[in-house]
């Protein structure tokens, strides 16, 4: 059963907790959830995909977990998103109502309400585990986004790996301030906790006071989040007691990492996944933890690095190559894109991630990132965006970092970092430039650096390499 903690039996045994869920204000006992997502169940049971709108409520929560004990797959929509995208989402997904709360044009679609007060005891038969859970929509960076679908079967794989591999169970109690229209906060926090039967706290806004206040074992999120946690050191020292620290959505800045196990006595645990693949490699709970490295793979997965011609590059830390994955947690295709699937998972299950990697002998792997963006091909070397990215993280007058290849009719690409200034110390650009030829080999030393006064970034954090020009 994906929602393993609501098993009416587990419940009826005794299994309940008072505080399961705590999220928007309103706090759901475990008898709570199966009564009122149970209520849910009926009212949409039968529909081929609802809409829901993301937002951090006891009402969301109620909307995606009684879908899924209907077996009806949802459509997380984010609260924000533009009027163009909210329609393609809708027309794209063929969602037949809103179910839980209305956006302010909800484009003609009916409505079904969630009341947070009804209950109902009816037991559903569990759906069939290959049977789609869901249907989350790409952030689009080229293109309308693509909706992926996502088995139940995938889901419960990724969390009963990441249970193994962070040493989760239901005494933890969980707590992040992240959308709930992502694989981190939806899948990861949400369902995980759903699945493995621990309490969940979401904070709402992510900041460095309500993270501190949650007492929580286990807290997730993005590398923004703890670059502010890291930055008040009383919130942080309230993060001693925790058992396990994790970031994903975008790599975590060293001197980040640095920063929290100097203060909380924990080195963070980072992983890697995406809305494809869901979280397929990470560092472990007793296992190394490096700054940079993403980690293992983890049980069921296998990754392989592939050069430009399709050969194995060796496993030496400092070879790219381009990532493929294959497990039991990755995507069954992008909904009505057939021709776009086929692009990018094969028929033998192997999955091209998009991203450029490297891995050491012992199968730690470091990200470098984005294909597209992250791989400079300058003066005929392939340099990693990242590398240089971590080296001036540790110059003190840098703040944030984006580094890029803008075209160039000498070198193919030229390496160009935007900074956004520290007020530790005056950033001079070509004192960042000598910085990382002092670190680094010659030819990854960035011909122009960029003062500007923030990084574009998305919803979850993630820089936008693509606005920067």
């Amino acid at each position: 059963m994906l929602l393993t903690s609501l098993n009416p039996a587990v419940v009826a045994a005794g299994a309940d907790i008072a505080d399961a869920v705590t999220i928007g204000g309103t706090t759901l006992s475990r008898s709570d959830l199966v009564g009122a997502a149970t209520s849910v169940a009926e009212r949409v049971g039968g529909a081929s995909r609802v809409a829901v709108l993301a937002t951090p409520t006891a009402t969301t929560v109620l909307a995606i977990t009684g879908a899924l004990i209907a077996g009806v797959p949802f459509v997380p929509v984010p609260a924000d998103v533009g009027a163009a995208e909210r329609a393609h989402i809708l027309t794209d997904s063929g969602a037949q109502a809103w179910l839980g709360e209305l956006p302010a044009d909800p484009g003609g679609l009916p409505h079904v309400p969630v009341r947070l007060h009804a209950r109902s005891w009816h037991r559903y038969a569990e759906p069939h585990p290959d049977a789609p859970a869901y249907v989350m929509y790409t952030s689009g960076t080229t293109g309308a986004p693509k909706g992926v679908q996502t088995s139940r079967r995938a889901i419960a794989a990724d969390i009963d790996a990441l249970s193994a591999a962070w040493a989760w169970t239901p005494d933890d109690t969980l707590v992040h301030g992240l959308p709930l229209f992502h694989v981190h906060g939806l899948v990861l926090g949400l369902l995980g906790s759903l699945r493995i039967g621990n309490r969940f706290v979401h904070t709402g806004k992510p900041s460095p006071q309500n993270y501190a206040a949650a007492n929580g074992t286990l807290y997730f999120g993005v590398p923004t989040v703890w670059s502010r946690v890291a930055a008040d050191r009383q919130a942080a020292a309230a993060l001693s007691s925790a058992r396990l620290l994790v970031s994903g959505s975008a790599p975590l800045p060293v001197p980040v990492f640095d920063r929290l196990v100097e203060i909380t006595g924990h080195a963070p645990v980072e992983r890697y996944g995406s809305t494809e693949s869901l979280i397929t490699l990470s560092t472990l709970a007793d296992g190394e933890r490096r700054p940079g490295w993403v980690g293992l793979p983890l049980d069921g997965v296998q990754t392989r690095l592939l050069d430009d011609a399709g050969d194995p590059v060796p496993h030496d830390g400092e070879t790219i190559g381009h990532l493929h994955v294959r497990g039991p947690m990755l995507f069954d295709g992008y909904l009505n894109r057939a021709e776009a699937t086929a692009d990018v998972l094969a028929a033998d299950g192997w999955y091209r991630t998009g991203d450029v990697a490297v891995v050491d002998e012992a199968g730690m792997h470091r990200i470098v990132g984005r294909e597209s963006v992250d791989l400079i091909k300058s003066g005929g070397y392939r340099i990693g965006a990242g590398e240089i990215e971590t080296t001036l993280l540790g110059h003190p007058a840098v703040a944030e970092v984006a580094v890029v290849g803008l075209p160039d009719d000498d070198l193919g690409q030229r390496i160009v970092a935007f900074v956004v200034a520290s007020t530790a110390a005056e950033a001079v650009p070509d004192e960042l430039i000598e910085h990382v030829g002092q670190q680094l080999s010659a030819h990854k030393r960035p011909r122009e650096v960029r003062l500007v006064a923030a990084l574009p970034r998305n919803a979850m954090g993630k820089v936008l390499k693509k606005e920067l020009t």
